[in-house]
């Protein structure tokens, strides 16, 4: 409570009804800095040299499973690397066992047609039937 010397009589102070609202403020500011310079660090993906498309994107959901097939056909589900023989248990893992979930699979440009249809049949294989494949976005001239 701050006191402020006025009023009527010379000996008399009066309570000041302002707030200070410049530590608020400043408390504020630091946290938005905090969160800018934290959130970039909260999405940690495998570096993957995409393919560009031209479609329109779909909605991202809010906790997507991603399947990645590198370059040297290491597989990955989420940021886990994964031998092909447990990826029903990965899956099983990643989705909570929801075999409704979509797997959003995405690949290095370089992976072969085959290798990926091979990825994608043990996909299907685990029970899991809704699958997207993962692209850039082409930049429209």
């Amino acid at each position: 409570m701050a006191m402020r010397f006025g009023g009527d009589s010379d000996d008399e102070f009066t309570e000041a009804h302002e707030i200070n609202v410049t530590p608020f403020i400043d408390v504020m500011l630091v946290l938005l800095i905090i969160f800018m310079v934290a959130a970039p660090l909260s999405t940690v993906d495998l570096p993957v040299n995409l393919p560009t498309s031209t479609a329109r994107p779909a909605p991202r959901p809010d906790e997507p499973v991603f399947v990645t097939l590198m370059a040297d056909l290491a597989l990955h589900i989420g940021e886990t690397r994964t031998d092909r023989a447990s990826i029903p248990a990965a899956l099983n893992a990643a989705t909570g066992g929801d075999v409704e979930a979509r797997i959003f699979l995405r690949a290095d440009r370089s992976v072969t047609y085959g290798d990926l249809m091979v990825t994608l049949d043990e996909i299907r294989d685990a029970g899991y039937r809704h699958v997207a494949l993962v692209g850039l976005e082409a930049v429209e001239p």
